[in-house]
């Protein structure tokens, strides 16, 4: 009866280490996690009213504002860094610079780590090639796809096929308020100072659909971005 016991005890003891190592592999707020090459960057930017407009009409990944991406590479020192699209124009940019934009409450960079599905994975060496040669690019600061300027999600769309067709989807945007259906008078001013005519319904895509993608597993949070949801 004892040994029957104590097998038991000994089943549920590794029943319960099995759980514990279980959990611990799926902590995407592990200190372990690194970095790798085509891991896509996604930010909770704390960049005034336009930043709210965007993360306000697209809700990412359980619910968090993502307001900018970018790319994880390797520079020519073997050191990553991110490719992105910032006002300066498409720039490789220090990790720690990306990083340490914006804080959460706990002090913690409001970054969360999307990676590419298996499916996907022979799609990373092309994008990141493709991306290198685009350094150096304006920024799309009309928000038009198909020419040669590039804001931060047009970016990461363009350079990310799989058997030549994107692996991201592109949707109408808009630049309404959901509450009230009317344009936010942050792009109002926005797009007055261009002279330019807002691309209400045009196709685009945003940092929060593409958190939610089928092509991107989210394995890693290093501060939790606003607005997400456990």
């Amino acid at each position: 009866m004892k040994n029957n016991l104590s097998k038991i005890h000994f089943l549920l003891f590794l029943v319960v280490v099995s759980i514990l190592v279980s959990c611990s592999n799926n902590d995407i707020s592990s200190k372990n996690f690194k970095l790798k090459q085509g891991d896509i960057l996604f930010q909770d930017l704390d960049c005034g009213s336009l930043c709210n407009a965007i993360e306000k009409v697209t809700k990412g990944y359980k619910g968090a504002n993502f307001s900018h991406v970018g790319l994880v590479v390797e520079n020519n020192k073997n050191i990553l860094c991110v490719i992105e699209a910032i006002s300066k124009g498409v720039s490789l940019t220090p990790i720690d610079t990306f990083l340490n934009r914006s804080f959460n409450s706990k002090n913690k960079p409001k970054v969360v780590v999307g990676r590419i599905t298996p499916k996907y994975f022979n799609s990373i060496n092309s994008a990141i090639a493709k991306a290198t040669k685009l350094i150096g690019k304006p920024y799309d600061d009309i928000y038009i796809m198909d020419d040669s300027t590039y804001y931060c999600s047009e970016l990461i769309y363009e350079i990310f096929s799989y058997n030549n067709e994107p692996i991201f989807k592109l949707y109408p945007m808009t630049f309404k308020d959901p509450e009230t259906n009317k344009t936010f008078s942050a792009w109002e001013e926005y797009y007055k100072k261009l002279q330019v005519e807002i691309p209400e319904s045009k196709l685009g895509i945003n940092p929060g659909s593409i958190s939610r993608s089928n092509a991107i597993d989210i394995v890693h949070v290093y501060g939790y971005p606003s607005g997400w949801v456990n």
